[in-house]
């Protein structure tokens, strides 16, 4: 029996029943212009009768894509600013972005590289380039964390993977090696233990930041890949865009947040959506975040707690941008908020 295939055009998508006849139009015009593949784990999810589907919402392309506003950029967390050498990102002092390939196996609408990633996208390094780049890091001391990013960096094959592992086992001053990835929730079957040996080569300490946005993701097979990569010693975090209709909801956030930690991977950052073009729809404003990651706070455990976050356009860095619960009205004295909203002094006043 043959095995099913990604939908990459849409074509694929009417014929798998995610596009019908009235959206043919519309989904080809934003296809001309931004790249389209549903891997079938994905595809399997989605209710073709649910015009609000939230796995269909981040991958079935939406002819507001190609509405586009004033604020919206190409390059929106201003990776090209801070890239010395091609491939390589180097925003913070001690870490930088190793962009190795442009290809993913999903291509969220959402996604704040969409203009470089896709089959016309930036494309994958070649062996020079990837060389230049290993020379940059050994050129910097400082540089303690490599990630990989791109693009997707678990689609290339173990024996590839297995090459850039090698190229920074021998650099001493790299310690940690971080995958950022979709992999293992949008085609885990492709998590087995070649691509185990080859994550581990370089014999440094290893993270795979995984990207899901709705819990409907973390499907047993996910869940499963996940277990195969912690067990083998390789720690994950999580990364969660906030997206208006697919997840801007404090029981949805906490049910997402629970099946990452019930998975054994830790609630890491959650994301505002940055301003790539035409994502507009996606994106709610600051106050409603805070709003709602307030009310995950008072839900769920400690444990379940991401870090809300705004690359902040430009090139300058992420900022924390959930709302303080601490408020100075003296020297020495606070107030504090609790989960609930309520306000307390700190340090309480002296008991009578």
């Amino acid at each position: 029996m043959t095995a099913p295939r990604a939908l990459k055009s849409v074509a694929d998508l009417h014929g798998a029943g995610l596009v019908g006849e009235d959206g043919l139009d519309a989904a080809s015009r934003v296809g001309q212009r931004y790249a389209i593949a549903v891997t079938p784990a994905m595809a399997a999810l989605i209710d073709p009768d649910d015009a609000h589907d939230p796995i269909a919402l981040q991958f079935v392309p939406d002819l507001r894509e190609l509405d586009t506003t004033p604020q919206e950029r190409a390059d929106p967390i201003g990776d090209g600013a801070h890239s010395p050498v091609k491939g390589i990102v180097h925003r913070y002092p001690d870490r930088v972005l190793l962009k190795a390939l442009h290809i993913c196996p999903v291509y969220c609408r959402f996604c704040f590289r969409r203009e470089m990633v896709g089959p016309s996208g930036d494309g994958t390094l070649s062996a020079s380039e990837l060389e230049d780049a290993f020379s940059y890091i050994r050129a910097k001391p400082e540089i303690w964390e490599v990630i990989l990013t791109g693009g997707d960096p678990l689609v290339l094959s173990p024996r590839r993977l297995t090459e850039i592992m090698r190229g920074l086992r021998d650099i001493a001053h790299v310690k940690i090696i971080r995958f950022h990835s979709r992999v293992p929730v949008v085609d885990p079957a492709a998590i087995d233990e070649a691509l185990i040996a080859a994550l581990k080569a370089s014999g440094k300490t290893v993270y795979v930041a995984l990207h899901a946005n709705h819990p409907r993701e973390m499907t047993e097979d996910a869940r499963a890949a996940c277990a195969l990569l912690v067990d083998a010693g390789i720690s994950m975090v999580s990364q969660t865009v906030l997206l208006k209709g697919v997840n801007d909801d404090p029981a949805i956030l906490a049910e997402l947040m629970r099946a990452f930690v019930e998975a054994r991977v830790k609630p890491y950052y959650l994301h505002h959506p940055d301003l790539a073009p035409g994502t507009s729809h996606f994106r709610l404003d600051i106050a409603e975040g805070q709003r709602i990651v307030e009310a995950l706070r008072g839900r769920v455990s400690g444990l379940c707690q991401p870090t809300y976050v705004l690359d902040i356009p430009g090139g300058y860095g992420k900022a924390l941008i959930g709302r303080s619960a601490v408020r100075q009205i003296d020297d020495g004295c606070y107030t504090i908020s609790d989960y609930r909203g309520q306000s307390h002094t700190y340090p309480p006043e002296e008991l009578e």
